[in-house]
């Protein structure tokens, strides 16, 4: 029995969790509101019922009194003629119309107390649904403006999240690795392959750089220019003609 109470009060903590979540304050109001509205018709119909008695016993009474005064007059003008026996009719009958005026005065008296009270109960009902008005705008304005600060908190929150950021880092450093990598072991392949035609055409590229820095800095009187070498490819039938010719002249 223990876990099946214990079922049931999760259910019903689930449940009020969701109606709390579900619940929307402007909706909310407006739906009390309307309930407090139709509260008011309807007290206004029981203060008018009530009303309508209250003067249907008030009406009543002063018939009664009215039939009451009325007889006490005839009882008047009959002991005016001398009918005495005909006076105390009239009087007994003004008796019971003064007994029944009585009960619908006491009646009528109780009725309007309580429709005094109606009133009163129905003008506090009525002060009620207008502060509820005024309250509600402003409970309205605040949930709105709450809603606005927890958005612009999630916001802020989602902006100064650098997980993002902090990928994109690792995600750099990781190609940074990658392209490392490759270099080294493509200079490797080189290496081992014995393959360095590359690099002697890089050397002389970067010697022809170094001749053109040297003219250069000729051209602007900074350095000497490079005096000319003699030519290391003259050929050796160019030699023995100039030997020949040297032998000659000494003859």
């Amino acid at each position: 029995m223990a876990i099946f109470s214990r079922i049931g009060t999760l259910l019903k903590s689930n449940v009020n969790d969701a109606i709390n979540k579900a619940e929307d304050p402007e909706k909310m109001l407006n739906q009390m509101l309307i309930d407090m509205q139709q509260q008011l018709v309807e007290a206004k119909k029981q203060v008018a019922v009530a009303i309508a008695d209250e003067k249907r016993l008030r009406k009543q009474y002063e018939t009664e009194k009215a039939a009451s005064q009325e007889w006490e007059k005839k009882a008047m003008l009959a002991v005016k003629a001398g009918n005495d026996d005909l006076a105390k009719q009239a009087l007994a009958r003004k008796g019971e119309h003064e007994k029944v005026a009585l009960g619908f005065e006491q009646q009528w008296q109780a009725q309007k107390a309580a429709v005094d009270q109606l009133k009163g109960a129905l003008q506090g009902l009525n002060n009620k649904i207008e502060e509820a008005k005024r309250k509600k705008n402003l409970l309205i304005a605040r949930s709105k403006r709450a809603e606005a600060q927890a958005t612009i908190a999630e916001t802020i929150d989602g902006l100064s999240n650098t997980s993002a950021f902090d990928t994109m880092a690792r995600m750099e450093e990781k190609v940074d690795k990658m392209e490392a990598e490759a270099a080294a072991t493509y200079e490797l392949a080189q290496v081992a392959s014995g393959d360095d035609l590359k690099a002697q055409f890089d050397q002389l590229e970067s010697q022809g750089s170094d001749d053109a820095l040297a003219e250069l800095k000729a051209k602007m009187g900074v350095a000497p220019a490079a005096t000319a070498e003699p030519d290391e490819a003259q050929s050796i039938e160019e030699i023995e003609k100039q030997l020949e010719a040297e032998l000659s002249a000494k003859r």
